[in-house]
């Protein structure tokens, strides 16, 4: 690891943040050396670590103090602003160090009441901690190769042999209070020293200025890296690759399995060279099974990652069966963990979920489990660290770390857990759900309605660029197709397994309107239109039925028909019969699948604006009423005119409709003569 330290960007820094601002150099700094600790992830991930600086600003008195401005909760040191780093003021913040004790919520209140501005964001739980160190900068990370050093049975004895007296040591305490004020008294005590390791935890530097703070850092890693690579080759270490998997494959089952209990999870693919040679480890599951390599993690990740072998000749009965055992299994050891805990520590808790958030397939790699594709994804990020922590630390000695006692005190630590934060749940999250058509109209509308209630989405079109506008406003994923392909659409809900591990719900929205009559419509435009209007829903929904049957927790079919499958048009013939072709293979689809609790149901909209209705069909059609184009749209019992959100609510209505298939549910301001009966 280089120092990626440069005083052109340094200066620029300063020239940015404080030109108009009530910033100093010192917070300019402060923030720039942040973001390059930030933006390593062997260094930081996902809002761990924290710096702090002791500076000097105004208070609301115009009067100058003593402050300390340290990393805020919820702040990223990869993006960290200046609001980021809250100021607290220095001078009694530091005389809590005479406290015998302080709880959790007396230190919470402790640093809040000191805050300079008390709209700032909650300072870091480890606040005292850089309060009580007199050093100007600070900065602390969970580095991979510390991790690795720490993590040993002997790390004392591994840290002086790696740094001498450069580095104090500091034993394990949980973050807090009285790690605080142990880490002040073992620097007092270590003059000459340059920062901490804290056993099982991570590293600490501090210097005069950001940059000698930041190149310690760097320093003390690169030389854990030294050692750890002058003794990996020396290590041989036993692995037996297992036989390859196919995700599709096994994805749906277990994702099924997890959601057994009504919880809906994103499933998130790991792979790459070193995850595979990890796998292959023949002493995967005595290694993988001793913890997180900091307690930071925990509450992302659970202590421990469910192992899972399974052989791909199984037939997916087979497989089923024995993803269901070790879920089960899993869930038993952790609700037995908790229990276990909190009697010996006397503590009444409310379990968290007992479902693992790593899953090891050996053949496939590390699958994350999370309640959002975000949350999976952050979730693999730190298993592939710690993977790569294990490894380093098997090749300099063994891989050990805390005891289940300390790590059920973390995981259950109420400021731990509000790093997760808490937000209103909506009614599809953690669903997957595909849309057909949605590069704008009706099937846009829908995505973006769907979106909104929580949902993760999969979008086809055939319009690339505007399929791909759509997706990029609501953090989509998508694939450009033309329905008509049979085999593109079957390799698309593959890909949208591929990418989510199952699939929920289906809009299948996709569609044209041919007009003529039936007696001199050409032959190749009437199957044209029963090929988008009725074989390439029946495409997608079977592909889609296959995925929700093997993950065996139902799921929803819902599709576009129109009120011409009930009361067709004059000359529009080729959409209307496919129309009411489309509204019977839904019921179709509500008889068969309604035992494994999938539900099919349809909209039949009319006189929608959207691109199935060009200007001059509009006018046409509005002329051989009697009517403008404006009044065509609002003929209606009703007298409003149906949007292509009215569209939207009605396929969320019926998403959200457990106890209702086989419906048709009419938008269409009122039409009596196109009511389903």
């Amino acid at each position: 690891m280089l120092s990626q330290w440069n005083d052109d960007d340094a200066r620029a820094a300063i020239q940015r943040w404080t030109d108009g601002a009530r910033v100093n150099e010192d917070v300019a700094l402060r923030v720039y050396s942040s973001r390059l600790l930030g933006r390593d992830p062997r260094l930081v991930l996902h809002g761990g670590g924290n710096t702090s600086v002791k500076t000097r600003l105004v208070d609301d008195t115009g009067e100058e103090v003593d402050v300390l401005c340290v990393k805020g909760s919820g702040w990223d040191l990869a993006s960290i602003e200046p609001a980021g780093l809250p100021a607290l003021r220095l001078a009694s913040l530091g005389k809590l160090r005479a406290r015998e004790s302080l709880t959790d919520e007396e230190m919470v209140n402790a640093q809040r009441t000191r805050l300079l501005d008390a709209s700032a964001p909650n300072p870091s739980v480890e606040t005292l901690l850089h309060a009580f160190l007199p050093a100007k900068f600070i900065d602390h990370t969970h580095a991979d190769a510390i991790l690795a050093i720490v993590d040993q049975p002997d790390a004392e004895r591994l840290c002086r042999e790696i740094f001498g007296a450069r580095l104090a040591v500091v034993p394990y305490v949980m973050p807090g209070f009285a790690l605080s004020k142990l880490a002040a008294e073992v620097q007092e005590a270590h003059p000459e020293a340059e920062g901490l390791l804290l056993l099982r935890h991570g590293l600490f530097t501090w210097g005069a200025t950001a940059r000698e703070s930041y190149e310690r850092h760097i320093d003390a890693v690169r030389r854990a890296e030294a050692y750890i690579e002058g003794r990996r080759a020396a290590v041989a270490v036993p692995r037996e690759a297992p036989p390859p998997l196919d995700f599709v494959k096994v994805a749906p089952l277990l994702r099924g399995a997890l959601g057994d209990q009504g919880r809906r999870y994103v499933l998130h693919r790991r792979c790459s060279s070193e995850i595979d040679a990890y796998l292959a480890r023949t002493d995967l599951h005595e290694v993988s099974q001793r913890g997180t390599p900091t307690p930071d993690h925990v509450i992302r990740t659970k202590r421990l990652p469910m192992l899972l072998r399974l052989d791909p000749s199984m037939d997916a009965a087979a497989m089923r069966a024995s993803i269901a055992r070790e879920v089960a299994a899993y869930r038993e050891a952790y609700r037995a963990y908790v229990a276990r805990e909190a009697a010996a520590k006397g503590r009444e808790v409310v379990p968290l979920d007992p479902d693992p958030r790593v899953v090891l397939v050996p053949g496939l790699g590390v699958v994350a489990v999370g309640t959002s594709e975000r949350a999976a994804r952050i979730v693999a990020d730190l298993h592939e660290h710690g993977v790569a922590v294990i490894e380093a630390a098997e090749a300099v000695g063994r891989y050990e770390v805390l005891d289940p006692s300390d790590v059920f005190d973390m995981e259950y630590w109420s400021l731990e857990q509000a790093k997760l934060g808490r937000r209103v749940p909506r009614p599809l999250d953690g669903q997957i759900v595909y849309v057909s058509g949605a590069a704008g109209g009706i099937g846009e509308a829908t995505a973006r309605r769907f979106r909104a209630a929580g949902a993760h989405l999969f979008l086809v079109d055939r319009d690339a660029e505007a399929l791909a506008r759509v997706a990029a406003d609501l953090g989509a994923a998508h694939l450009v197709l033309d329905v008509r392909d049979a085999a593109a659409v079957e390799a698309s809900v593959s890909a949208c397994v591929a990418r989510f591990g199952g699939l929920d719900g289906v809009v299948s929205n996709a569609g044209v309107a041919p007009s003529g009559r039936l007696d001199e419509v050409e032959p190749a435009r009437f199957r044209d239109s029963l090929e988008v209007n009725l074989v390439a829903h029946q495409t997608l929904a079977a592909a889609a039925t296959r995925v929700m049957r093997t993950q065996g927790v139902g799921g929803f079919l819902l599709f576009n028909a129109s009120k011409a499958a009930f009361n067709p048009g004059q000359g529009f013939g080729p959409y209307a019969v496919a129309k009411a072709a489309l509204v019977a293979l839904m019921k179709q689809y509500a008889v068969d699948q309604g035992e494994a609790g999938i539900r099919a149901n349809a909209i039949n909209a009319d006189r929608v604006r959207t691109g199935l209705l060009p200007p001059e069909f509009v006018a046409e059609r509005a002329a051989a009423r009697g009517l403008s184009p404006q009044a065509y749209f609002r003929s209606n019992l009703l007298g409003r005119e149906v949007t292509v959100d009215d569209c939207a609510e009605a396929f969320l209505a019926l998403a959200l409709a457990r106890a209702t298939t086989g419906c048709v549910l009419t938008v269409d301001g009122g039409n009596i003569a196109a009511a389903p009966r």
